[in-house]
């Protein structure tokens, strides 16, 4: 039978039938075909598994086990007859698969460490690798004494610097570990008009980590597409809805808060902000100063009148201050605080022309040139921005980045 008829390409099957070192890595771009592979590998490892060690399913989280992992090998249009052999409740802390019990365990801080506590592991599955705490990595592998037993792990491309990439990929002939690289050119599975799409998707550093799949520094400025005079304007067209203000509570530091609007061109914009900043005004104002102020704003936006955004998306660690909204009938959401992924967005609908911002926003296009990647984070394999001058950005990417299903559907019409 060939490649074309397994529907798989020659990289996913080389996967499933060459993986059999202590510890197996996939990583590359997205939807590459490498979460398949190494599903498809750990139902074949679990049937055949040593016994007298448990099984292990790692991930971020356990909702994002059930995502990444259970959903996919419960689906018989993946796993055929397989599928009906898995048996997971989203949340539960053990899984059936193949008869076999397996442990379901969320790896999203160092503390997680402590659930590998006493366990003997005959073998190990981790979605996300980059992803996992390295003490936790270390924990496991050490667990890992059945004779036999053999990690599967999954994941897209970091900092060069990463513990997993300086650590394990880079040493792979000296520790007899095995690692494949993956491409979307990987996944027969993928029509052109997907591949094209996602590759219009991503720019800058996402593009080379997420689409070449190459492990690559964050570096320089975190939005180097920002062009002043291709971004900001002067004037807004009829606006179709008003979806959010993000907010960004600042005591010491300013009070940001930004409007997000779709237009009627199917256009993003951020189209006014009102911020506020106690140190320059040598007076700190308090939540119920903040909540009228900004409740003014809203009720008169200088230029537009008027308006009353579906969502209020706050920062989540501002609970104070998401009270008093309650109490003044301004219900809030709390806003989505995954960094990278929501300056991702940014990045792309700034490089594709479907973010724009209003010449009002003072605050927020000062902030845009200057933002960078902290070099030091990099050094340590971390991606994170430098935390100066930054509230504007936050408050547009919290406004967002938590309302992206709201309005992605709108701007895919209009693609």
């Amino acid at each position: 039978m060939t490649t074309a008829e397994l529907g798989m390409s020659r990289k996913q099957l080389d996967f499933v039938a060459n993986s059999n070192a202590r510890i197996n890595i996939a990583s590359g771009s997205i939807r590459a075909g490498k979460t398949i592979s190494t599903l498809l590998r750990w139902l074949m490892y679990v049937a055949t598994a040593p016994l007298g060690g448990e099984l292990v399913v790692v991930a971020k989280t356990t909702n994002t086990a059930a995502s990444n992992v259970f959903i996919p090998l419960q689906d018989p249009a993946l796993f055929g007859s397989l599928a009906q052999h898995v048996h997971y409740t989203r949340g539960a802390p053990t899984a059936t698969i193949l008869g076999r019990s397996v442990r379901v365990i969320g790896a999203n801080d160092i503390r997680a460490e402590e659930r590998l506590r006493g366990m003997t592991c005959a073998g190990a599955l981790v979605d996300e690798a980059t992803l996992v705490p390295q003490q936790f990595w270390t924990q496991l592998l050490g667990r890992m004494s059945v004779p036999g037993a053999k990690l599967f792990a999954s994941t897209n491309p970091g900092s060069p610097a990463h513990w997993l990439k300086r650590d394990f990929i880079d040493r792979r002939d000296e520790l007899g570990l095995r690692y494949w690289h993956f491409t979307l050119d990987d996944n027969p599975s993928l029509a052109t008009e997907y591949t094209d799409a996602i590759r219009a998707e991503f720019v800058g550093l996402w593009f080379r980590r997420f689409v070449l799949g190459e492990w690559i520094a964050a570096e320089g400025s975190v939005f180097d597409m920002w062009d002043e005079e291709r971004h900001v304007v002067d004037e807004l067209p009829k606006m179709h809805r008003w979806i959010s203000v993000g907010v960004d509570y600042g005591q010491t530091n300013p009070f940001h808060a930004t409007l997000l609007g779709l237009g009627s061109n199917r256009r993003l914009y951020v189209a006014s902000e009102w911020r506020y900043d106690g140190r320059q005004q040598r007076r700190q104002l308090t939540d119920i100063e903040y909540s009228e102020r900004m409740r003014g704003w809203l009720s008169d936006v200088p230029g537009i009148g008027p308006v009353r955004p579906q969502f209020v998306t706050v920062d989540p660690s501002a609970a104070s201050f998401s009270a008093q909204l309650r109490r003044d009938k301004l219900t809030p959401t709390p806003a989505k605080n995954d960094v990278l992924d929501g300056i991702r967005t940014m990045a792309s609908l700034l490089a594709s022309g479907r973010l724009l911002v209003h010449s009002s926003c003072k605050g927020l296009i000062a902030e845009m040139p200057g933002y960078a990647w902290d070099d030091k984070a990099a050094e340590k394999g971390e991606d994170k921005p430098i935390k100066v001058a930054d509230h504007g950005i936050d408050s547009a990417r919290y406004a967002l980045f938590t309302t992206r299903a709201l309005w992605q559907r709108q701007l895919a019409l209009a693609a």
